[in-house]
């Protein structure tokens, strides 16, 4: 998408959510899935501690 295709979007009504539900299954995750959650878990409590 180029910059101007961005410059026309709305993006006031995309959702802002913390909690998206999405299914995770601990048995079939890798080292990649534990270290984006662990990223993700992360990340989350930055942005608490600026709200």
């Amino acid at each position: 998408m180029s910059d101007q295709d961005l410059e026309k979007q709305n993006f006031a009504e995309l959702p802002i959510g913390k909690n998206e539900d999405v299914e995770f299954s601990a048995e079939l995750a890798d080292e990649e899935d534990k270290k984006a959650m662990q990223r993700a878990a992360e990340a989350d409590a930055r942005a608490q501690k600026q709200s």
